[in-house]
């Protein structure tokens, strides 16, 4: 079953361009948005795959879209939850984390190639976040509000084990999945298994979301080193 796409853009050109990108690679694009509006009907009515939002657009701008979209996800045809990649022509970190806290699975510039889209989706289809694990930390530390977070998301960090905070802490610091494994002896499937884990108990789509919610909780401290599982 071919993935499905919703193209949200103001401009007309890109639309066409990026369904033409995907349709050669076998992906379907079931509507096209110019608003942020838009982009959430057309969300609602086709339940696609993966969402290509861009940020700055009329009436309702694609973070207020994003916003709206994941405050009820609608599940693709399999069953999925719909994700997000956002668009846009500057690459400012400011917009990228406030994507990221919006819902977003990933941030990828207008200029982008026709392999490094078609690749970018199916990577946040297959529940990948778009950003290096590194970068996602300087994000967060840089933009994140430590003890902002409700204390309900406190109660929920109160479910996971010793264990699986502790592989929580080494991904909020930036660790890829083989260094989180290398960090605790244990192999990268195990780590796998753990974030799996931790989305599932604290009702996240991504590790972006973890890393973010870990620094809002202050489960994680900016600034500071990560802790030797040892």
């Amino acid at each position: 079953m071919p993935l499905r796409v919703v193209v949200a853009d103001d401009q007309a050109l890109v639309r066409s361009g990026f369904r033409m990108i995907l349709t050669v690679a076998g992906i379907d694009v079931v509507a096209e948005a110019a608003t942020g509006d838009e982009a959430c009907a057309a969300v609602r009515r086709t339940r696609p795959d993966v969402v290509l939002m861009d940020i700055r657009m009329p009436n309702l701008d694609g973070l207020a879209a994003t916003r709206r979209i994941m405050a009820d996800p609608p599940s693709a045809a399999d069953g999925r939850p719909c994700r997000i990649l956002m668009l846009t022509t500057f690459d400012l970190d400011h917009y990228v984390y406030a994507a990221l806290n919006a819902g977003a699975s990933g941030f990828l510039l207008k200029d982008v190639t026709p392999e490094q889209l078609v690749a970018a989706v199916r990577a946040v289809s297959a529940g990948d976040a778009l950003l290096a694990p590194a970068i996602t930390r300087r994000l967060v530390e840089r933009f994140a509000h430590p003890g902002r977070a409700a204390p309900s998301v406190h109660a929920d960090l109160a479910r996971l084990t010793p264990r699986e905070l502790e592989v929580l802490r080494l991904l909020a610091h930036g660790l890829t999945n083989a260094e989180a494994a290398a960090a605790l002896t244990v192999s990268i499937e195990t780590v796998k298994t753990h974030v799996t884990r931790i989305l599932a108990k604290l009702g996240l789509r991504d590790r972006v979301q973890a890393v973010i919610l870990a620094y809002e909780t202050a489960l994680v401290t900016p600034g500071v080193a990560a802790p030797d599982p040892g």
